[in-house]
């Protein structure tokens, strides 16, 4: 029967060629070694989570007894499965050893990056929207811009979170010993764990991962399956759970993850795009002012991307505190303060240096890649996977970080459209950017508002590293006045707001429990 089931992987893996992610990312964890805490966490079940109300919310059934019949048969299915083991299965098993969250993160940022591309125009010169009910009709939904970006990560990795610490409470109420702890016969190919078995955090994490990506990407259904039948044999043939631990850990994350599906779908970002009313109402708004308004600078003009993604419900952030953080107003566009930075942009650009033009690429995350948000992640899983966490922990740190720049996200485009501000090379059409050049306002710069959250979060969970992030926010900050993108003004409000946002998840971290 193995081998029957082998066979239809194959297939299906073939299958995934077509189906997968055209624009995959080069990760730096491919060959990270097998998650082995130095700390169990075993009290991580008391720790406070984002939309549960208590650990208890769902119902997680007591299992079975380690000295049933039934418990004995789902031992001897893993001695069945690892009698043959093929080298794939054996490099399945090293793959996921690495950890559920950070494998599930990357599969994130591989989804955005394929879904990170703007509609071409129709014939008539209008733009085409992305359909969520119609998901795979051209254009394909969603585009995975920053600011979904950024609320992406949020819920995925916030689901995880919650349904983790739920697990780690039922872990230690019913305290069912590892499979390899009940058989010593049996063959263990990860690193032993003292943590209970039941209900299996891995199968937690892939639950809740598969139920949000369903929502997020519901044109990449079999893509996410197939990741998930992956990771659940992983962890059976490796000796890790048997079958009936996977089967509780799924049902919980899928059943915490439909909390975090209701959330979302009334959190207004089904409404972030706005209309042609809006837009028109923002630009004669910021001309009532006596101000320039932000123009696309793409022909035919393009519809200016999520204007009312300032109204989206945070995690962290409320509405008022929304408003709160919005800095005072750009210099005016007739001012000398702007005419001399719009000047500095000219000279940059015009003149610039190898190692500026490296900056500028290094930090671009634009069309076809994770996005600003994304390249965030994929610097805290690098660093994360030296510290040797528990899941739940960095469950937890992923959450945290992700908000923040959900949350920098809104603060972000709320202060953008309330302030509408062109672009340098509106004011000046002799400015040439160095990398793409952005459909919405100006003022504050997108890149410096996610950097400076994120740096700001990650240098309090990884102290050590505080100031190398803080140095990576200002130069994503500043690869945006290299490319021609933003003024001075933009990067430097930018990083302002993004460490006042970061401030919000540190305070948050500070009292969850986990400190």
């Amino acid at each position: 029967m193995k081998k029957i089931f082998s066979l239809s992987i194959l297939v299906a893996g073939a299958g995934l060629l077509v189906l997968s992610c055209s624009k995959a990312i080069t990760e730096h964890t491919a060959d990270a070694a097998a998650l082995n805490p130095a700390n169990i966490d075993l009290n991580a079940g008391v720790w406070k989570p984002v939309l549960l109300s208590s650990p208890t919310d769902v119902a997680v059934p007591a299992p079975i007894a380690a000295t049933t019949p039934d418990y004995i048969a789902q031992i001897n299915e893993i001695k069945t499965w690892q009698a043959d083991l093929t080298t794939d299965e054996k490099d399945l098993v090293k793959y996921w050893s690495a950890g559920a969250v950070l494998r599930w993160n990357e599969i994130m940022r591989e989804l955005v990056a394929k879904h990170n591309v703007p509609p071409a125009q129709n014939a008539d010169g209008t733009y085409p929207a992305p359909n969520a009910n119609n998901p795979l009709a051209y254009p394909t939904f969603p585009f995975a811009n920053p600011p979904y970006a950024a609320r992406a990560y949020a819920y995925v990795a916030a689901a995880q979170y919650d349904a983790l610490v739920s697990a780690w409470y039922y872990k230690k109420l019913y305290n069912r010993p590892a499979p390899y702890k009940v058989d010593a016969a049996l063959a263990v190919l990860v690193p032993k764990s003292e943590l209970p078995s039941y209900p299996s955090e891995d199968a937690v994490v892939e639950g809740a991962s598969v139920e949000m990506l369903k929502l997020l990407f519901p044109g990449d259904q079999d893509f996410i399956q197939q990741k998930a039948e992956e990771h659940r044999r992983a962890r059976l043939i490796a000796g890790a759970n048997v079958r009936s631990d996977l089967e509780a850990g799924e049902a919980l994350g899928r059943a915490v993850a439909q909390k975090f599906v209701t959330r979302a779908r009334g959190d207004r970002a089904g409404t972030a795009g706005g209309s042609q009313v809006l837009w028109t109402q923002l630009e004669t708004d910021c001309i009532a002012r006596g101000e320039t308004p932000w123009i696309s600078q793409e022909s035919p003009k393009r519809p200016p991307m999520l204007p009312v993604f300032g109204k989206v419900k945070g995690f962290l952030v409320d509405s008022l505190a929304c408003i709160a953080l919005r800095p005072a107003a750009p210099p005016s566009a007739s001012s000398t303060k702007m005419k001399n930075e719009t000047e500095e942009i000219y000279q940059l650009v015009k003149n610039p240096t190898r190692e500026q033009i490296r900056i500028v690429h290094f930090w671009a995350d634009g069309v076809g890649t994770a996005t600003p948000p994304g390249h965030w992640n994929a610097i805290a899983a690098d660093d994360f996977i030296t510290k040797n966490w528990s899941e739940v922990r960095w469950a937890r740190n992923m959450a945290l970080l992700n908000m923040a720049l959900m949350d920098a996200a809104i603060v972000c485009w709320e202060t953008k459209f309330y302030y509408f501000n062109p672009r340098p090379s509106q004011l000046n059409p002799a400015i040439k950017t160095l990398t793409g050049l952005p459909n919405f306002p100006s003022y504050i710069s997108g890149h410096s508002t996610f950097s400076g959250a994120a740096a700001a979060f990650l240098g309090h969970v990884v102290p050590e590293r505080a100031s190398q992030y803080q140095a990576m926010a200002n130069e994503a900050s500043v690869s945006r006045m290299y490319g021609g993108i933003h003024y001075r003004s933009d990067c430097e409000q930018g990083l302002v707001v993004g460490k006042n946002v970061g401030q919000f998840a540190i305070n948050r971290a500070q009292a969850d429990g986990a400190e």
